[in-house]
Formats: C-alpha cells, structure tokens, sequence
C-alpha cells in the first residue's frame, strides 16, 4: 500500500529527480559576552539604592513569548555579593579539582567551572522559599542554596560532617530547597514537576527551578513532564545549562533541534545568555513572575560552557580543541566580566574587588582545611542503616545474606 505512494517511476533517471530542499538550521544569536550589559544611569553612592542597567539586546531569544525587559535593577551591594559568590563557586571547584588529583576524592566528580553565572544569577532572581533541583553538576547550586563549603568539601571527601553525611559525594548533595544532585540522566525533571505541583496544591505564588543539560534534553521523561506541567499548570522553570556538550559529544552531533528553548513545544520558551549573571538574574526573575501569574511553566536555556572535561576522568580536550576553550576563558569568562563592570561602572575601585578576591579565596581554603581535617567515619552497621526509613517507621530488622549479619532496629 506504501510502497504505491513512494514508489519512483523507473523511466525516470536519477539525476532528473526533484531535490529535496536542504534544512536550513538557525544559528545561535544570543552572545555569551559576559560583560556585555551597560549603565544606564549614574550609580547612586548608597550601598543599597537601586539603579538600572541595560543588557544587551543579545541576551535573550524567545519562543510564543514576549521578552523580559532589556533593563534590571540591582545595587551595590548586591553586585558585589555576586562577584563574591561566583568567586567562591570557581575556588571551591578548584579545590575540589586539587583534592581529586591527589586522591582525597574518590568516585565521580563533576565540576562547573565555567558555569558560576548560572547558580548564582538563578540564586538571585528567587527566594528560599522557592525549591531548585538540578543534575550531578551540582557543587555551585549546593553552595547557593544554603550549603557552606565546609560541608560540600566534607561530603565530596566523604566524611560524616558532610552535607549528606559524607554518603551522597559529588552527585548527591540536599538541603532546605534544594532537591540535589541526582546521578541519573533527566531524572529530576519528573521530580521537579512534582515539587511544582506541591506549590500549586499549596497556592504558595513560589516555583520550582527544574535544571538539567543539552545532553538530558532527549531524555523522553523530559518530555513527559513538559506535558503534565503544561496541562497542569505548574510553576515550573524548566532550565536547560547548554554547555555545548554532553560528556564528549557537541549538542549539534546529539541534537536535531539546538534550539533547546524551543523544546517545549506548547510551552512558551527564553534562550538567555549563560555567561552574563545579570542576564540570568533577569530571565530567571520574569520566569518567577510569569509563574505566579498562573501563566503555568517556562523553558528556559542558559547558553554557557565548561572548561574543564564533563568529569574529573575527562580531559576534556579530546573532542574540542584547546583553542576553543581559551577564547572562551579568556574572552567570555562569566567572573571576568562582572568585575570589569564593576569596574566601568564605578561600583568599587580595583582595591577593594582584590580585597574581595582574596577573601573568597582565604576563606574557601579555611573551610577545605577544616573539611580535610574532618574524621573518616566509622564503618559499622548502625551507621549505614541510619537512613533507609524515617525515624520510627524502621521494621524489626533488615535481612543480611546469612543470619548472623541481619541488622536489627533499636538495639
């Protein structure tokens, strides 16, 4: 029956035959320039008065959406946290990176060098009554969301004093708000959409931050969650962290559609510029308000990118070349260009940001020092059965593989 429809009729050479029309792929336009926004007034000498800056009118691209506006308000103050947290994030992972290398560190170990822009601009635009979820590239949101570095170095080392008591590591990290780390690829979007759903059971006018990267986006459960929030309306932001490549394979050679944004089909979409934490402040911030006008969910993707490999054993030079990632970090480093606004801008002088500097650094290498100098745990049963039931729910005891090594509850 098909074969009728499709079939060529023989008299008919080859080279006669109508050619298909070539796809026309569109190429990103949204820039990664990282100090690419403008004043648009004169900074006020207060710490904490607002004044306006412009953001380049590459900071967004939109799908069945209107665009955030191109002007946002922030202080002084506020541009100065965010220097300092983007900061602590890059020494963090780097001391991760050392810890690694010298085998403190074991298992898997994902970092987001590179990336700081994202958690901290995100962090910025909600509150701590909103929730985050995201993937195992998940040390800088951690760290956001209320975790101290202490704790994040403690649990990648695997010591008690750890976030998830040293049994989580680099891909398992939790706390108020922030649903992890989780290891499997696109899981946590299903998860997120539930948590979503919480906040419009709740009409808590909050909204889950739902993240996962370029080589997650053709998971089919991404999917099925776009459409149980979209015929749910739930406050979600769905966020791709478009870092270009998924483990080692650009998102061009694993993706049709680039356009990651655009994924959502039914669900309104915004591109923003990853590299620019005032650009995602923005975009995150008109999600936020988006949501809570019961408009329902958002896909959003943040254009970004990693330096390092996409984990501790890649080197991350095999599939990209090296050239690649020094103009990225030479050219469009999201720390760089926030400190060479603040400097244009005349938010602080080029003394007191190295003064800033150092004490992100001093204070990231006393929390490592304290992390390392944590106890191993004991290895006992009691300690590795603690968290498998709520406390009081327990059963009698748990079946070893011979009788003599059944653990039992409430000894």
């Amino acid at each position: 029956m098909f074969s009728r429809a499709l079939r060529v009729p023989r008299a008919v050479p080859l080279c006669t035959r109508a050619r298909a029309t070539p796809i026309t792929r569109a190429t990103r336009s949204v820039t990664t320039d990282a100090a690419s926004s403008s004043l648009r007034h004169s900074v006020p000498k207060s710490e904490d008065e607002p004044f306006q800056v412009t953001l380049s009118d590459e900071s967004f691209e939109t799908y069945e959406l209107d665009p955030p506006s191109y002007h946002i308000e922030v202080t002084k103050k506020e541009l100065k946290q965010m220097y300092y947290d983007m900061v602590c994030i890059r020494q963090m992972e780097m001391a991760a990176d050392r810890l690694y290398k010298e085998k403190k560190i074991r298992g898997f170990c994902h970092l987001s060098t590179g990336q700081e822009a994202v958690a901290v601009g995100i962090e910025h635009a909600i509150t701590k009554k909103d929730d985050l979820i995201t993937a195992y590239r998940c040390h800088g949101f951690a760290l956001m969301r209320g975790g101290t570095v202490r704790s994040i170095i403690g649990e990648l080392l695997g010591r008690r004093e750890g976030i998830a008591y040293g049994k989580g590591g680099s891909m398992h990290m939790f706390s108020k708000g922030f649903y992890g780390g989780n290891g499997i690829v696109g899981a946590q979007v299903p998860v997120g959409a539930g948590l979503a759903f919480a906040h419009k059971y709740n009409e808590s006018k909050t909204a889950t931050i739902i993240l996962y990267g370029d080589g997650a986006s053709n998971q089919g459960q991404v999917f099925e969650a776009f459409n149980m929030a979209k015929l749910w309306n739930l406050p979600a932001l769905f966020g791709c962290e478009n870092n270009k490549y998924g483990m080692g394979t650009s998102a061009a050679r694993s993706s049709a559609l680039t356009d990651y944004y655009k994924r959502g089909q039914y669900i309104p979409g915004l591109k923003v510029n990853g590299m620019d934490v005032l650009a995602v402040k923005a975009a995150v911030k008109y999600g936020k308000e988006w949501t809570a006008a019961d408009k329902g969910p958002m896909v959003l993707e943040y254009v970004t990118y990693r330096y390092g490999g996409h984990s501790m054993s890649d080197p991350g030079t095999t599939y990209r070349t090296r050239e690649e990632i020094q103009r990225m970090r030479s050219t469009n480093d999201p720390i760089a260009g926030l400190k060479q606004k603040i400097l244009d801008w005349e938010v602080t002088s080029e003394e007191e940001l190295k003064k800033i500097d150092k004490d992100a650094r001093n204070h990231v290498n006393e929390e490592v020092a304290a992390a390392e100098a944590m106890a191993v745990p004991e290895a006992k049963p009691s300690i590795l059965f603690e968290d498998i039931y709520v406390h009081g729910t327990e059963p009698q005891f748990i079946r070893g593989r011979t009788p003599d090594e059944n653990f039992y509850f409430n000894q």
